[in-house]
């Protein structure tokens, strides 16, 4: 343990960063990795492929090496965004396979559990490195090959979620190595190692990215899923290679916003969001005061219940068009304007509610509709290459099993109109997410970019509505409370920061507020970097265990 309790970071403020290169991820190791690649002469991918290949060796809890990555990356040479998706997929001739059902954690009790996918985590980051990468692969690997051999010291946020998630990954015996290898979760403080993992990532360094969907890995993952009745084959894993698409694109006043393109939901969403919150009039509103926080949550499940006609469009219509379509967004507002209380529903609330609502009370963290397990690598490079990347142990791997160390989560996969994850089983379609990789231009040159794990659909366009109309700095627009969408009962679930004065305002608005935590880690960890004049900034979210640093 003696020199790794430096890394151990508690949720909490963080400094910001400055200099002529900066990162921020959500986890002290993997900030110190991509920074180390790049003050060795990497660019933002190098430091991006490196740093994702730590972060599923030193935080199993919320990534993996089978799980997805997604990221925007701007090219400096060509001044051009380009879009990355490599979440996993689904064999269009297989029924979903759910070796695990009813288990509390991941898989919660009485609800379907996550189904076996493709994992596109690694097939991803090949592309990447093949696409703009200047390191050879494996001197990109070896940093994880050392974090998983020497281990890594557990934070009280990682022990946390692994209470949380103890009985799905106990759930096997493979998953038990990984997260219990004496028996019982690794306390805090105490240092986790992985060998077999070690052993695997040391075999994807001498021969590269195709070992996981080719080589010794693939194999061992087919054998894996055969065992337990899965069929899957060796082509499943090469049949829907990873895409590059255009980002999406929408202007909110003098700025242009770049956000990921269908089938993910985030840009087209955030374009209706914020442009719902402009035709009401959030110019004038008062931050966080009732007509704001009104305004907002009901923007917020109109988009939420809009983005639920998006899908790959390859295979569908052009749902994004409409949604990011300003009539749209006008009549929108006109249909939450008129649906406005004109009388004070205070006594209704009271007499529904009872004295509770009144009260704010009922800690409400619980109404997160956000699996657990994700994170966001925020990089700008010397050259100007900018990379806002997430990787995640969600939308990969078989439920629950690890295989030569790799421990997976599976897909949250749904089919309904209105699920987050959802998915058609037609060959080549990609699965819709709630990614949140975003890049703020001015000039035509990047600004500003974010993103976050933790109920990303609601938070993505508070954020960009707190920088670029409330005009607050990013790290003070990241401390900012964050909402959900309304419920369809009027309640509120919001983090527990208000002013009396704001709480009995919504209430005469007909809103119960469900307070979450003041700092809610299921909100978000926001990581970001920007330019502040001729330099460059990063922060890190309060709300998790990341850090910001620069070189």
């Amino acid at each position: 343990m003696e020199g790794l309790s430096r890394y151990i970071v508690d949720q909490g403020p963080k400094p910001v960063a400055r200099g002529k290169a900066v990162a921020s991820t959500g986890n002290p190791i993997v900030t110190e990795t991509v920074t180390r690649v790049l003050a060795d002469g990497g660019n933002a991918a190098d430091a991006a492929i490196a740093g994702a290949l730590v972060q599923a060796a030193v935080e199993p809890h919320l990534t993996s090496h089978a799980g997805m990555v997604s990221c925007l990356y701007w090219d400096a040479n060509t001044g051009k965004a380009y879009q990355l998706n490599a979440l996993g997929t689904l064999p269009p001739d297989l029924s979903p396979f759910r070796p695990i059902n009813g288990v509390g954690g991941w898989a919660r009790e009485g609800a379907p559990g996550p189904q076996a996918a493709i994992p596109g985590f690694m097939p991803g980051l090949g592309a990447l490195h093949a696409r703009f990468g200047s390191k050879s692969w494996a001197e990109l690997c070896a940093p994880a090959v050392e974090w998983a051999d020497k281990g890594h010291p557990v934070s009280s946020f990682e022990y946390g979620v692994n209470v949380f998630a103890a009985p799905f990954v106990s759930y096997f015996e493979s998953g038990r190595e990984v997260f219990m290898p004496s028996g019982f979760l690794t306390p805090v403080g105490k240092v986790v190692r992985n060998p077999k993992l070690a052993r695997t990532l040391q075999r994807l360094a001498d021969e590269g990215p195709g070992y996981f969907t080719t080589g010794g890995w693939a194999h061992a993952f087919v054998a894996a899923g055969n065992s337990l009745g899965w069929p899957i084959r060796p082509d499943h894993l090469t049949a829907n290679p990873p895409r590059w698409q255009e980002p999406l694109r929408f202007s909110y006043r003098d700025h242009e916003i770049l956000a990921l393109s269908p089938p993910e939901r985030q840009g087209a969403y955030c374009a209706l969001v914020l442009g719902v919150m402009q035709a009401l009039g959030v110019a004038e509103m008062e931050p966080f005061g009732a007509d704001h926080i009104y305004s907002m949550t009901h923007a917020l499940r109109l988009g939420d219940q809009a983005a639920g006609f998006l899908h790959d469009p390859k295979f569908f219509g052009e749902a994004a068009d409409v949604m990011m379509d300003p009539d749209y967004h006008r009549s929108l507002a006109r249909l939450i304007a008129a649906g406005r209380p004109r009388v004070d529903l205070t006594e209704h609330v009271r007499l529904t509610r009872g004295a509770s609502a009144f009260a704010a009370t009922g800690w409400n963290s619980a109404r997160s509709k956000s699996p657990v397990g994700s994170c966001e690598i925020s990089i700008v490079d010397a050259q100007g290459n900018w990379v806002q990347m997430m990787n995640t142990i969600q939308s990969g791997g078989i439920p629950g099993i690890a295989v030569d160390g790799v421990f997976m989560m599976g897909s949250h996969e749904q089919t309904s109109m209105s699920a987050h994850f959802a998915n058609w089983r037609v060959p080549g379609a990609r699965m819709r997410n709630i990614l949140g990789n975003t890049l703020v231009l001015k000039g035509g040159t990047p600004w500003l970019s974010l993103g976050t794990p933790g109920n990303v659909y609601a938070t993505v366009a508070q954020m960009l509505l707190n920088i670029l109309e409330f005009g607050m700095s990013p790290d003070r627009a990241s401390d900012a409370p964050r909402m959900l969408p309304l419920e369809d009962d009027y309640t509120l679930a919001i983090e527990s920061r208000l002013t009396p004065k704001t709480i009995l305002d919504l209430t005469k608005l007909g809103l119960t507020l469900a307070p979450m935590p003041g700092w809610d880690w299921n909100q978000g960890s926001f990581q970001m970097c920007w330019r502040e004049g001729d330099s460059l900034a990063a922060s890190a979210d309060y709300r998790r265990t990341g850090v910001a640093a620069a070189i």
